[in-house]
């Protein structure tokens, strides 16, 4: 992690940022090394650059654009590495020529922006022939509608149907993973793979049978689709992809919650007791009752 010199406000991810947030955008990163190998990529709103300098560990090359200058004067400060660079540019109008790119990468972006197919046709003139799109956003219905959490930096959230109609506009396939942050980061297929590559056992406590199922039996937080005009190597696309670290953040951070609770309720039983203690005593449970504290 970088010692940031941007401040965190809610609209893009840094990777000083602790617990959740964390875990979501670092895995997405991580499990788009597969498709960076060897290709030229393009990481688009790249945020302070942490992403696109993972990318780079892998990629033949990796440009990171921002429509932030402090962005991009950051990732420039703080992420070098022979085969990257950051350019300042808004996603809508880049200036690269058509077929650049082997690899595009956005995750997080599209529901910050109201000209959505505008950036999907950006993304495709960008991206060669059998290039490959892996963009991210999040599932309205288990984001907002569930939750009732407004995120205001978000212009326009989708539905699973509205973000596979826009897909659908602009690449022949696409393969569906879905993210839900548990202790870990999960991404697995969505879609059907001829291959099962992953064992994911869960007990299904809902079922009267209480069955063991191998799968994930919960909806996903977010979407990661790999679009393409062109065929994607099976072996490029893992059927899951688990990320944690050593720290347990996650679970660091809850176990201190519950910690505080259990303490707030012991404390709590032992005011009861007080009180009732003050009650039984002649002179204060006298005041009590004189005053109407009861």
């Amino acid at each position: 992690m970088s010692e940031s010199d941007l401040l965190f406000t809610g609209e893009r991810f840094l990777p000083d940022c602790e617990r959740e947030i964390w875990y979501e955008h670092f895995h997405r990163y991580t499990m788009a090394l597969d498709f960076a190998a060897n290709k030229k990529v393009l990481d688009a709103a790249c945020g302070e650059g942490y992403g696109s300098h993972l990318l780079a560990q892998k990629a033949e090359s990796v440009v990171g654009v921002d429509i932030s200058e402090s962005a991009i004067q950051h990732a420039n400060k703080h992420y070098q590495h022979p085969n990257l660079r950051y350019i300042k540019s808004d996603a809508l109008n880049m200036d690269f020529i058509d077929n650049s790119f082997d690899l595009v990468v956005s995750f997080e972006t599209l529901e910050h922006l109201l000209e959505q197919d505008e950036l999907m046709h950006e993304f495709k003139r960008v991206l060669k022939p059998d290039g490959v799109l892996l963009i991210s956003t999040p599932d309205k219905k288990e984001y907002s509608d569930k939750t009732g959490f407004n995120n205001e930096f978000h212009c326009k959230e989708l539905y699973q149907h509205e973000f596979d109609d826009m897909l659908k506009n602009s690449f022949k396939n696409s393969h569906w993973y879905g993210q839900k942050l548990m202790f870990n980061s999960s991404i697995w297929r969505l879609d059907e793979s001829t291959d099962q590559t992953f064992e994911h056992l869960q007990f299904d406590f809902m079922d009267q049978k209480k069955r063991v199922v191998n799968r994930p039996m919960f909806n996903p937080m977010y979407f990661i689709v790999a679009a393409s005009d062109g065929f994607i190597e099976p072996k490029t696309m893992k059927d899951y992809y688990c990320f944690t670290e050593q720290a347990e953040q996650i679970y660091g951070h809850y176990n201190a919650v519950i910690r505080a609770h259990i303490k707030a309720e012991k404390d709590c039983e032992k005011l009861i007791a007080q009180q009732q203690a003050w009650r039984k005593h002649p002179i204060i449970g006298r005041c009590i009752k004189w005053f109407g504290k009861e």
